[in-house]
């Protein structure tokens, strides 16, 4: 695998001449990108990679930071994520992202110093979550009557009705009887985390679909998963160890500067001193990257990627000079923050304790100074976490994803593309496109798998029996 630029006469100038084999472009080394470069590898294609940064991973990655390796922002999944899951195993990663035996969420009331737990039994659906929710102490009696009731409702939503994306869903809670603590107190706990976006400002649709798949669809649907490694180790090295055995060519640090149909109908790929000619061509990237790249009619109406607003997640690193948490996770209510996990044993850390915050929907913060959010925060992890009044903070650091997702606003749903576009051999893949899905590592593996799909059956090639099992 080589990692530099390529050469004019390097092997991506011609493969299908070489080796009588069509030839794909994956243009993003993202979740997306790798899993469509995987998945059309495995089906027999030659693949070419290219990735501008210097490692793959998109927006779920690590860096060093003195002798800590750091996740840029803590990412989990959920059992009900088949495409991610399928994802870590193909990349031999699953042991690396063990997920929860069953849903056990700490849910601590910073003003009432109250601890709740929303956790499922064996039961089920919707059964499964009813002991937790009658003794879910942040609620009244009355509001947890309300909520299962409004989840029974939710459950008879039809998530093929175009009408749910242009609703928000904020509006539709309201009108099943969910009182502003409860939205607070359940609703958008999960939500936030999922959709990066409060109820009110989130499409029906998509929020049904998270609630629908992750709480009301099977027991175990909802358990959480979440990388004991750094994700560097996941989504770069072993993804690229995958690529490698597939026989995947990978170059990092390549910048595409255009694609474009040849005489001969197939597409040339152009990036710095090559041009690479290709059967299919997979866009990886987002949204207007995508926009710059796309040949004249691919789309309809291209100009609709760009009404594809994004939102911003802010993610906070402590260093504590002793343990001040003993979960390994825990979420706040009446407190800025939100989700806390331990990462202290992940980064490398051997003296003290590494908590990771995690802030979605951070419209109002994602540019603070980071002394502001030190002077904000730090007393609030004091009045959540006892442990930490008299604990010594080592390091405090900021690190920001101003276009962290998509925006799930009302109406979003009509402005994503699906993978196949008016070009024949030219797909989209990436979370942001028509998946289904909110933007999370799922929707982005679940938009590679699309993609690859969409191509190998144009080029009429069986796929492989894992990348069947995760579609």
């Amino acid at each position: 695998m080589s990692t530099g630029n390529m050469r004019p006469d390097g092997p991506g100038a011609d493969t299908a001449a070489a080796t009588g084999r069509q030839t794909a472009v994956v243009v993003g080394g993202g979740l997306a990108g790798t899993t469509a470069a995987l998945a059309l590898a495995d089906a027999g294609l030659d693949v070419t990679l290219l990735e501008g940064r210097p490692r793959l991973g998109g927006l779920a990655f690590s860096f060093k930071r003195g002798d800590l390796t750091i996740d840029n922002g803590q990412h989990v999944y959920l059992r009900c994520c088949a495409a991610y899951r399928w994802f870590l195993d193909r990349i031999d990663g699953a042991a690396l992202s063990p997920l929860q035996e069953r849903l056990d969420v700490p849910v601590l009331d910073a003003d009432r110093n109250r601890l709740g737990r929303l956790r499922r039994t064996a039961l089920p659906v919707p059964l499964h979550l009813a002991a937790s929710l009658a003794t879910y102490p942040h609620l009244s009696l009355a509001e947890r009557a309300n909520v299962g009731r409004a989840a029974l409702a939710l459950k008879g939503l039809d998530l093929g009705d175009p009408a749910l994306d242009e609703r928000d869903f904020g509006s539709w809670l309201a009108e099943h009887g969910q009182s502003r603590r409860a939205v607070e107190a359940l609703w958008d706990l999960v939500g936030v985390a999922t959709l990066n976006a409060v109820a009110g400002e989130s499409s029906l649709g998509l929020a049904a679909m998270v609630f629908k798949t992750g709480l009301l669809s099977e027991p175990g649907a909802a358990d959480i998963g979440w990388a004991r490694v750094p994700l560097g180790e996941l989504h770069d090295t072993l993804a690229r160890k995958a690529l490698d055995s597939a026989g995947v060519r990978t170059e990092l640090r390549t910048r595409v500067a255009s694609i474009s149909r040849t005489e001969n109908g197939r597409w040339s790929v152009e990036v710095p001193g090559e041009r690479i000619a290709a059967d299919t061509v997979v866009l990886a990237v987002p949204q207007r990257e995508t926009y710059d790249l796309l040949p004249d009619g691919a789309l309809d109406d291209a100009e609709r990627l760009l009404a594809i607003g994004t939102a911003p997640i802010l993610n906070l690193h402590v260093v504590y000079d002793r343990k001040v948490l003993k979960r390994p996770f825990f979420t706040a209510l009446g407190s800025p923050v939100q989700w806390v996990f331990d990462r202290t044993e992940a980064s490398g850390l051997t003296e003290g304790q590494y908590l990771a915050v995690s802030q979605s929907a951070a419209q109002d913060e994602i540019d603070e100074p980071v002394a502001v959010l030190r002077e904000r925060y730090l007393p609030e992890f004091e009045r959540l976490l006892p442990a930490a009044r008299g604990a010594k903070v080592h390091d405090f650091f900021v690190t920001r994803e101003r276009t962290a997702t998509f925006a799930p606003a009302p109406g979003v749903g009509a402005l994503r593309p699906a993978a196949r576009t008016n070009a024949p051999g030219l797909y989209l893949a990436g979370a942001w496109t028509a998946t289904g899905w909110p933007a999370t590592m799922e929707g982005a593996v679940r938009s590679g798998v699309s993609a690859a799909d969409a191509a190998l059956a144009a080029l009429d090639r069986p796929r492989g029996h894992l990348f069947r099992e995760a579609a």
